[in-house]
């Protein structure tokens, strides 16, 4: 087979597009890939980030599981959060997605309402809610005491502190709303005319039409909802610090102190590693479960 030779203008294209390319590939490789395998190396070591590293093997993953109690604690406070999160975050965008398929001045007025707050920053969103459940003067308890229920200390008491940032992070449920109402809008109405002539209800439709179309996106939102919550940071940095008595201390925020506050940087980068692994391993378990229970319409 001959070898055909470009044209001078196709080899200048071409040196063009790797041009193009070869900048984010630098950004890439400097900026993500480079920190990446830096924080691996500095996981060996002992490091305050002022002096020379000194490598002490797995003595920072031997510290984390057996002598760091915090670790044990931000990992019980995330999980907790994660699993109170995602399920009513999914339940939610369900339910106002479905109340907002149908095009009209209403709902795109209600769509827009519900997706703002996912784009607000993540200081004024917690700032807000600082507001909202402050004991003293805060619009909850206001209300509260207006029905004659006691006031509430929220996130002054470890009892409500966790629940309280728990549904925070609910504040942002309309972001992915787009995501939801273009995957119902892309369900032929013949499944829904043709489940109406064999005499089925609204429920049914739902159950038996709606549910089976949605769980791709459904299986998105879980596997980048666990992801996110995960890395929850901004709102217990901002409202709580961890406290009280460390109830809204979460895993990244253990990592922050440990790398910020007291200089431990080879260990933070453990834990980053750490926190890595169980996410790998958690969207891997999800992958492997998906195939018994996600449909793929087959044209």
């Amino acid at each position: 087979m001959k070898y055909k030779r470009r044209s001078a203008l196709a080899r200048e294209e071409m040196l063009y597009g790797y041009g193009i390319v070869s900048l984010w590939f630098l950004g890439f490789i400097v900026f993500t890939a480079g920190p990446i395998i830096a924080s691996l190396i500095f996981s060996f070591t002992e490091w305050d980030s002022l002096t020379p590293p000194k490598f002490t093997g797995l003595s920072n993953y031997f510290t984390a599981f057996y002598r760091d109690e915090l670790f044990r604690i931000s990992l019980y406070n995330t999980a907790y959060y994660t699993a109170f999160v995602v399920p009513l975050n999914l339940c939610l965008i369900i339910i106002i997605a479905n109340a907002l398929r149908y095009d009209s001045k209403l709902t795109e007025a209600l769509r827009a309402i519900y997706f703002l707050p996912s784009i607000l920053p993540g200081v004024a969103s917690t700032l807000i809610w600082m507001y909202l459940f402050n004991p003293e003067y805060g619009i909850v308890n206001w209300v509260l005491t207006s029905l004659g229920f006691p006031k509430v200390l929220w996130l002054q008491d470890p009892k409500t502190s966790k629940i309280t940032l728990a549904f925070l992070g609910l504040w942002g449920v309309g972001g992915n709303l787009p995501l939801f109402l273009g995957a119902l809008k892309g369900i032929p109405d013949q499944l829904y005319e043709a489940a109406r002539i064999d005499g089925s209800g609204n429920w049914a439709c739902f159950r038996y039409i709606t549910l089976p179309m949605l769980t791709p996106i459904i299986f998105f939102n879980i596997v980048t909802s666990i992801i996110g919550t995960f890395q929850v940071f901004t709102s217990a940095y901002i409202a709580t610090g961890g406290g009280p008595e460390d109830s809204t201390l979460f895993y990244v925020l253990h990592l922050y102190n440990n790398a910020f506050s007291f200089f431990k940087m080879g260990y933070a980068s453990s834990l980053a590693w750490i926190l890595f692994l169980i996410l790998f391993l958690l969207t891997i378990i999800q992958f492997r479960l998906s195939r018994y229970w996600i449909y793929y319409e087959v044209d």
